[in-house]
């Protein structure tokens, strides 16, 4: 089997996730994802079959046909087939199934996800602050990224809904839209996450965006998870940062244009390194200055947590770059 083919294989068995995170403005019908076009436009022209002969399209507004490695090389603008099949052994890494990333894939709710976090309070003096101080984050500056609801539902693999207090975390694009949000259901009582599987969703449209705290100007610490980027932020409050919220989606993040410097804040794992690797070749080849922080447990906030804010701030400044 050639390289072609296994790619193609491995995308067709993984069809459903190339759809929703290269397609999010479709939806699920039967054994279809249904979008508008190949540029993934809102509609129901275009239908990717699912199951079956996985991964093959067809529009039927224009008769246009083909398969998963056309949608990947369309929605990031390739110029090269190879290109494209680099993106393709990237995504099919960084969305193995050892790494939980269902979250990251749900089709595009943004306007809902607007509607939830404009009916979110401020941060300071409720729950969702005190879970995060719980886990050793003390904000010194007012995210405004972040809200609480305290009732906010989730439902269940039978349908059912129940409402738990969360945390709220807007998505952003580089024009500061709120594309989607990010949802952490907390305990009534205690300052720890909620007992479901899933204590961590988001909706919206992910892919590019991220959770931003502070104005960027030519510094940048792009992250995984909130948690992990919040706790640098905690240690270095000056520097802006972002938490693309999945590994898959720091490797797609959409870098700032006047970006001089980037700090990729890398898990240590498997996932983390591609995540690292595929970002920093972006950011290279936009002349982008890069350099990792890597902490010396799982993530930063582990570091945190565990070693302490002064074990945790000498760590972060001894990977500054000096001028």
């Amino acid at each position: 089997m050639t390289r072609i083919e296994l790619i193609r294989e491995q995308l067709a068995g993984k069809a459903l996730a190339v759809c929703q995170t290269y397609l999010p403005n479709g939806r699920r019908s039967g054994h279809y994802w249904v979008v508008g076009d190949i540029n993934g436009n809102k509609g129901r022209s275009l239908y990717v079959r699912l199951t079956g002969r996985a991964g093959k399209w067809t529009d039927s507004a224009t008769g246009e046909h083909g398969d998963l490695l056309d949608i990947i090389a369309r929605a990031e603008g390739h110029a090269r087939f190879a290109e494209t099949l680099d993106s393709a052994e990237r995504f099919l890494l960084l969305s193995s199934p050892s790494q939980p990333e269902r979250a990251a894939f749900e089709p595009d709710r943004s306007q809902a996800a607007q509607r939830l976090f404009s009916a979110s309070s401020p941060l300071t003096g409720t729950h969702a602050e005190r879970y995060l101080n719980a886990r050793g984050i003390t904000p010194l500056l007012q995210y405004d990224a972040l809200r609480f609801h305290p009732r906010c539902f989730v439902r269940d693999a039978l349908g059912n809904s129940t409402a738990y207090p969360a945390l709220i975390a807007a998505i952003t694009d580089l024009d500061g839209q709120v594309t989607g949000v990010h949802r952490t259901w907390l305990s009534h009582d205690d300052p720890c996450k909620a007992p479901l599987p899933e204590p961590r969703r988001s909706m919206g449209t992910m892919i590019g965006n991220g959770v931003r705290f502070g104005a960027v100007r030519d510094v940048l610490i792009a992250g995984e998870g909130i948690e992990t980027v919040l706790s640098l932020s905690s240690v270095l409050p000056s520097m802006p940062a972002v938490a693309a919220l999945s590994a898959t989606h720091l490797g797609l993040f959409q870098l700032p244009p006047d970006l001089l410097r980037l700090y990729i804040a890398r898990d240590n794992d498997e996932a983390g390194t591609m995540a690292w690797q595929t970002l920093a070749s972006k950011a290279m080849r936009q002349g982008i200055t890069t350099s990792p922080l890597i902490p010396k447990l799982k993530d930063w906030n582990d570091d945190l947590r565990v070693l302490g804010f002064d074990q945790t701030l000498a760590r972060a400044l001894s990977q500054l770059l000096r001028d």
